[in-house]
């Protein structure tokens, strides 16, 4: 696993886990509530590390918005990994993890930077890193 990448084993793609995380997680909210987080920790998991997936609803914007959006999420959460991983290794947990933009939308955004996105997702992290 490299430091900075984030591989396709660092993703979530099957449908049952996407499921798991939507039917028996928890849903957390950023201090400014424009993104928000849902998680599931899995302790007896074969997979130990954190798996993510980032969503973004038709509602918030053109495909072009969305699809910016959502590669700011990736880059947010790739650079700021480090936060999670150690604890999760250390403690032999599975995390699966759900980025998706509360209320945020190109209506009211229509120029939106990393710098935007990038506190709130550390702000989740650090949330989530406390109820681990």
């Amino acid at each position: 696993m490299k430091q900075f990448g984030l591989s396709a084993k660092e993703r979530i793609k099957k449908k049952k886990e996407i499921e798991l995380v939507y039917t028996k997680g928890e849903t957390i909210y950023s201090s400014s509530s424009i993104i928000k987080a849902i998680f599931y920790i899995n302790k007896d998991s074969d997979y130990i590390g954190v798996k993510t997936a980032f969503a973004v609803s038709r509602k918030t914007g053109k495909a072009v918005w969305r699809n910016r959006l959502k590669r700011l999420l990736r880059e947010s959460y790739r650079l700021n990994k480090q936060i999670l991983i150690p604890l999760c290794l250390e403690k032999k947990i599975g995390l699966y993890i759900i980025f998706a933009s509360n209320t945020l939308n190109e209506a009211k955004n229509k120029k939106i930077k990393l710098s935007n996105i990038m506190p709130d997702i550390v702000d989740l992290m650090n949330k989530i890193k406390l109820r681990i």
